[in-house]
């Protein structure tokens, strides 16, 4: 009987974790589709601009990781998660009022960027925290699929939100959407973590980067790449190809895959099986990489085929990455004492978001030639990554792990 409590994963803490993380991401996704419209609406710039305007937050997050790592290791980390997320909450005000000058709007997303990787690699780890470590591979999973709900719902409220033009609303919604989830984060009881030596803060590389994790890092981020040329170039590769009505399902059906792949991941994952998951979930990705690459093809086929090929190639890819990122996470966690939880987290993260931002940056530049060429390429990467994974991560990984 108290082995059952001790390993029950459903814990009221969890659960406001897994709330308040859900509420953050929402508040995130509601504005992903509407900033490049509010901005062209107010400060009439073109959609040059808007990419240079957009691409400051990414650049904020991935400078703040690797030191939010080392102050979520060092300092509370609860009080680095509700600081960080105070933060994040305030910073939806300067929305309001930031609509004159455009040099003071990029500022604030370059704080707003800040605030959200801190935020992100303090609650990541925060979730490691208050669950049972015999489920971490489950309990990842279900905490990813927080940020899958809002990826699926945020946008589509967003959209809605604005479609009267009432951008004050839409920076209301996120306001009071991320209170909310600020209030249920501040209620969750952490574990008191025992005091570690102080040679493990100790200034050095390795405390802002977990060098054990680099080759895992390079093939996330080779995974990354693809994942990001998707969301950015989809809806336009979706259009060159004929699919004009409903383009925006992939993404729901995409979530849709995300979700269902989280039914079983993480349990493999609390069995020992984290390198056969990833390379599972790689192998399902390469598939819906392969998928997006042949739309082309499809088309020539007619539009019947072009739309089953479109969404069985929704569902793949997130089924392929739903089932790894669980895998992918509690490697890295794997890889590092207890003491350098964040910094593991950090790392983890930091791979994911070079690769979203180089397939953001690159996909742009490939699909000059041909959105085609883009996901072409996108699935020869994920092959790449099955091959580095193999051959360097596994084996590296097996003789490394710390637990």
């Amino acid at each position: 009987m108290t082995t059952e409590v001790k390993d029950r994963l459903w814990t009221r803490d969890y659960i406001f974790v897994c709330v308040a993380a859900f509420l953050m991401s929402f508040s995130f996704f509601i504005l992903v589709p509407t900033l490049p419209l509010y901005l062209e609406d107010t400060f009439g710039i073109g959609q040059a601009m808007v990419g240079i305007v957009l691409s400051c937050y990414v650049v904020a997050v991935l400078s703040v990781r690797p030191m939010a790592g080392f102050v979520a290791d060092t300092l509370p980390r609860k009080s680095v998660y509700i600081v960080a997320y105070t933060i994040f909450v305030l910073s939806f005000l300067g929305y309001f009022f930031i609509t004159q000058t455009l040099a003071l709007f990029i500022l604030l997303r370059i704080f707003h960027g800040f605030s959200f990787g801190m935020l992100t690699t303090a609650g990541n780890t925060l979730v490691i925290d208050v669950m049972p470590s015999l489920r971490r591979g489950e309990g990842l999973g279900y905490y990813g699929v927080t940020n899958n709900l809002a990826m699926a719902f945020g946008p589509m409220v967003g959209l809605f939100v604005i479609s009267s033009g009432n951008y004050t609303l839409l920076f209301l919604t996120s306001l009071v959407t991320g209170a909310i989830g600020l209030v249920l984060g501040s209620l969750v009881r952490t574990p008191k973590r025992v005091r570690a030596d102080k040679a493990e803060f100790k200034l050095s590389a390795d405390r802002f980067f977990l060098k054990e994790g680099i080759r895992a890092c390079i093939a996330f981020t080779l995974l990354a790449i693809p994942y990001g040329m998707t969301t950015s170039y989809m809806a336009l590769y979706a259009a060159s190809v004929g699919i004009t009505h409903n383009a925006g399902l992939f993404f729901t059906v995409m979530a849709a895959g995300l979700i269902a792949s989280r039914l079983h991941s993480g349990k493999q994952v609390d069995r020992g099986y984290i390198t056969e998951t990833i390379r599972l979930g790689i192998c399902i990705a390469f598939l819906g990489a392969l998928g997006e690459a042949s739309l082309l093809y499809a088309s020539a086929l007619g539009s019947a085929v072009t739309y089953t090929v479109y969404f069985i190639t929704a569902f793949l890819f997130g089924y392929g990455y739903g089932t790894m990122f669980p895998a992918y996470n509690t490697l890295f966690i794997n890889y590092a004492p207890n003491s350098r939880r964040a910094t593991a987290n950090a790392t983890y993260l930091t791979g994911w978001d070079v690769g979203i931002g180089a397939g953001m940056l690159f996909g742009g530049y490939i699909a000059e030639y041909g959105y085609g060429y883009c996901y072409m390429v996108g699935a020869v990467l994920v092959l790449l990554a099955l091959l580095f994974f193999v051959s360097q991560v596994t084996p590296h990984f097996h003789k490394y792990r710390l637990r």
